[in-house]
């Protein structure tokens, strides 16, 4: 799947349209709808994603336990993919764009403008949480901002387990949204239920971040980068061991490279 085909593709059934109508559907899509709309769509996305997501950890502190979070991530991650990703794929993170861009299910033009909206996007839903929390619970939660790593000590825990529910998430994207012969119309329901499943299980282990442009928005508006840099390198980490496994094994004859 490409991006320009995404919007004739991505949760559609096998055999409810036949190859050909989608090629001419995506043929007749002009260079806005091709490149542009797809970029806004992400943008907008991923701020009402990550706004939803750091009002709801915002509004946790001090409460035990992460049902808050898990379930407030999950079932906006579910919605706006349903809603954008016919038009961009509903990616809002860099990792899944990486994924997907090594499983051939978009254009490398893309990549780099992806990844921008999704940052960009990451910097206005948090600046919107900030806008609307009290300063005191702004201030207490880091401004949603993730500080699991309070030692050197918990460098490989924290970059591990985001290596791993990573992994989960992008398998997920992979073979639900990617992958021919295992598309389901159920892939925004799953993507957003493996991210509900994530943070109830690894939250109070990496605060469960899965997302690059998830931890950016968050530490640039509140000015926290206490070890940023794990939330990138864990979750791209497992997206790439993703696409490897999905290339060499699990993907259908088109996606492997070998086996075939």
């Amino acid at each position: 799947m490409t991006t320009t085909e995404s919007k004739s593709e991505l949760f559609t059934i096998a055999g409810a349209e036949s190859a050909q109508s989608q090629k001419e559907q995506a043929s007749s899509m002009g260079f806005f709808e091709r490149y542009v709309q797809p970029c806004l769509a992400e943008l907008l996305g991923s701020t009402l994603f990550i706004f939803v997501g750091c009002v709801s950890v915002i509004s946790n502190v001090g409460v035990t336990g992460s049902i808050q979070p898990a379930l407030a991530h999950g079932l906006a991650l579910a919605i706006t993919v349903a809603v954008f990703g016919e038009i961009s794929g509903g990616h809002y993170n860099p990792a899944v764009s990486v994924c997907v861009y090594l499983l051939g299910g978009m254009e490398l033009v893309l990549l780099g403008p992806y990844v921008l909206a999704q940052m960009f996007g990451g910097m206005i839903g948090a600046g919107l949480a900030k806008a609307i929390s009290p300063s005191t619970e702004f201030y207490n939660a880091s401004g949603a901002a993730f500080d699991a790593v309070k030692s050197s000590g918990d460098i490989g825990p924290v970059t591990v387990a985001e290596m791993v529910m990573t992994l989960f998430l992008t398998m997920v994207v992979s073979m639900s949204a990617v992958n021919g012969r295992t598309k389901s119309q159920l892939a925004p329901f799953c993507i957003g239920l493996t991210v509900t499943a994530n943070i109830l299980a690894g939250g109070m282990i990496s605060g469960a971040c899965m997302n690059p442009a998830r931890a950016f928005g968050p530490a640039a508006v509140a000015g926290h980068w206490d070890s940023h840099w794990v939330y990138w390198v864990g979750p791209l980490a497992g997206a790439l061991l993703t696409a490897s496994i999905v290339r060499l094994l699990m993907g259908d004859k088109k996606t492997r490279v070998i086996l075939k």
